[in-house]
């Protein structure tokens, strides 16, 4: 038997070039990799660097600044025995760069171009996200490889240098990658391979991924299929136990001019064909009746529907739909935890197949003072099951799954939606929200200052709104000697605030009062509130006027507390009972919390261990004051005097409006 000897890659795409030119069809056309990728008996990476050039505006005075467009190619070859499922590659931009477009790739955070890249990012293969191995595709590098066309503008590298990427690796679970060559000014080069000490806490299915673990996930399960469309339902779940959504809007990019035709369980945000009408599906579809259609814009934004159109025949009647856009944690209610929803997605040539599915892609989900979640891209896993409703037939399967995993996150620059003020039984003063706890406008610098700490406050000024605080402040300022700064600090600007006050505390054990104010305009049903005490909250025993409970396990010193049944409803801000004299009143809650000291370390309550380091509502954390109540001046009962002049000054502060 004669044994022929493997040929390289460069070869094997020469013969098979002279084999379609003789048959008189045209082969693909993918570039063939470098003689150096043939030592490569893993993955094989490269960064190309194809064009940069200057772009308007011409900064000569600021050159760090000068803008130019770049170019560039990112490569990935699968020379491995294994297949790659749901390649992801890092590629550690470092030149403040802003990518405008990425052809067979997305960001795998989700992101949506144009997007500022300049620290690095993680691209994920869409299409084809999965490469296989040249053994069981007879080397067809179309199918073993992936070849990623990146355009961009970045700042302060023009020619003769060349703007590389300070790195570039296979981020895949069980991947080492060594550190990156160059061959020549603008091509870096690296070959990853499987981690031999890497052990998978999974079972890898031969043909899909695991399911991940996030805060939250989405399954995107395609359940009918057919030759122009297909029906999805799409289910989101939480898994965090103190994340939360309200009024949720879910969103993502069609990337095969898809269309939305019909929907139960939810509805698109803006309904609206014209698009479609005026675009290449109005031309495909020529006898489709678009006036039925619901939405053809590429990155559509779906709600949910409100509680009564749960047992609608026409757009409800789907499990765990129709909930208002709220999806509670499952500590708080785990049926509650899950919202549903279906999709009629009509699809384009050359996908007219019923098998050629395709999800859509950077996904994203926010809703009203909830935590930010960043979503990863779609990953297909094992199809879903779904229980028969009458719990006699089997379960039925997905067609195909796609899981999409989102974890809550902290946008750079982003400020807190809600805040906390501290006070205490052997201090007369609050410690109020922090100034700008939840951002200020930039033009406040001309009447408030962003950066002078916030004036301390007398118990009275909490149902008082900011902008009326300022006499009642400042004569507090000067009953005690504080300083007044000007200008004065800016508002904290919250639309929730929380008071937390230490009650007691004793031999036995301690007690602290929690007040919750709503200054906006609209209510909070189903609200809960958690708060951290890392020392002092294993001691927890009852919250009297809430519900209230630890996470348990490693969450042991978290209380999670949401309103009595009937009770759970946060009003918004009102009139006061005359208007024209009255301040506006905010919406509250309030109860006690009883602390036990038994089995419990030496704690020091008024030295800190009985504040909270970390405080949430409905899943948002909130922002904290930086000092705690002083225990040595300012005590209760420390002048009687004090306290009659500060009652006349708010009885005439009060005659005034």
């Amino acid at each position: 038997m004669e044994i022929v000897a493997p040929m390289n890659s460069a070869l094997l795409l020469l013969v098979l070039s002279l084999v379609f030119s003789q048959s008189g069809a045209q082969p693909p056309q993918p570039a063939a990799p470098s003689p150096s990728s043939d030592a490569c008996n893993g993955v094989y990476l490269t960064y190309t660097v194809t064009s940069n050039q200057k772009i308007v505006p011409l900064l000569k005075s600021n050159p760090a600044r000068q803008p130019y467009r770049f170019e560039s190619m990112l490569s990935v070859m699968n020379n491995g025995l294994e297949e790659l499922k749901s390649w992801r590659v890092f590629v550690g931009f470092q030149h403040d760069e802003l990518l405008v477009s990425a052809s067979n790739a997305v960001l795998a955070d989700g992101g949506a171009f144009p997007v500022p890249v300049g620290n690095g990012t993680v691209f994920a293969g869409f299409p084809n996200s999965d490469l296989k191995t040249a053994v069981e595709t007879a080397a067809d590098l179309n199918q073993m490889g992936v070849q990623v066309q990146l355009i961009g503008t970045l700042f302060g590298v023009g020619p003769p240098n060349v703007p590389m990427p300070s790195n570039i690796s296979l981020v895949n679970d069980g991947w080492v990658c060594p550190k990156p060559s160059m061959q020549g000014k603008n091509v870096m080069e690296v070959c990853c391979t499987q981690d031999p000490n890497f052990v998978a806490n999974t079972t890898l299915d031969e043909e899909f991924l695991p399911r991940q673990n996030g805060d939250l996930t989405i399954m995107y399960d395609v359940i009918r299929t057919y030759e122009s469309n297909y029906w999805a339902e799409v289910t989101i779940a939480n898994h965090n136990p103190l994340g939360r959504l309200d009024n949720w809007k879910l969103s993502w990019d069609w990337m095969r001019d898809e269309f939305i035709y019909a929907m139960k369980g939810a509805y698109p945000s803006a309904v609206g064909t014209t698009d479609c009408v005026f675009g290449k599906q109005g031309q495909y579809y020529q006898a489709l009746d678009f006036s039925n259609a619901l939405n053809c814009e590429r990155r559509p934004t779906i709600v949910d529907l409100p509680l009564a159109k749960t047992n609608d025949t026409s757009v409800g009647m789907i499990p765990n739909c129709c909930r208002n856009g709220t999806i509670l944690p499952p500590s708080m209610d785990p049926s509650k935890s899950v919202s549903a929803f279906q999709i009629n997605v009509f699809k384009m040539p050359p996908d007219l197949n019923r098998s050629q599915l395709n999800p859509p892609v950077n996904w994203q989900i926010n809703g009203t003072l909830n935590p930010d979640y960043k979503c990863g891209p779609p990953v297909r896993v094992s199809p879903s099951e779904f229980p028969d409703p009458s719990g006699m037939l089997p379960n039925t399967t997905a067609v195909a799954s796609w899981q999409v995993v989102c974890n809550i996150t902290q946008p750079k620059g982003a400020s807190p939606r809600c805040c906390v003020s501290f006070s205490a039984y052997y201090n007369e003063s609050i410690i109020p929200c922090p100034t700008c706890a939840c951002g200020c406008p930039s033009s406040t610098s001309r009447t408030c200052s962003a950066n002078r700490s916030a004036l301390l406050l007398p118990s009275q000024a909490q149902l008082i709104p900011f902008e009326n605080r300022t006499q009642l402040a400042t004569a507090w300022a000067s009953l005690h000697h504080f300083p007044l700064p000007n200008p004065m600090p800016c508002p904290d600007n919250c639309g929730v605030s929380i008071n937390w006050h230490l009650v007691s505390d004793y031999r036995g054990g301690w007690s602290a009062r929690i007040t919750l104010f709503n200054w906006d305009d609209f209510a909070f049903a189903d609200w809960f509130a958690a708060v951290e005490l890392p020392k002092a909250g294993a001691g927890f025993e009852k919250v009297y006027s809430f519900n209230g409970s630890t996470l348990g396990g490693v969450n042991n010193n978290t209380i999670i507390m949401q309103g009595l049944e009937g009770l759970n409803y946060l009003v918004g801000e009102v009139d006061g009972a005359n208007p024209q004299k009255d301040y506006r009143v905010p919406g509250k809650q309030q109860s006690v919390i009883s602390f036990t000291k038994k089995n419990i370390p030496v704690v020091d309550i008024p030295g800190g261990d009985g504040f909270p380091t970390k405080v949430y509502f409905n899943g948002e954390e909130c922002a904290l004051p930086k000092i705690l109540p002083s225990n040595n001046s300012n005590k209760l009962g420390s002048s009687a005097l004090i306290s009659l002049i500060l009652a006349f000054a708010a009885f005439m502060l009060m005659m005034q409006q």
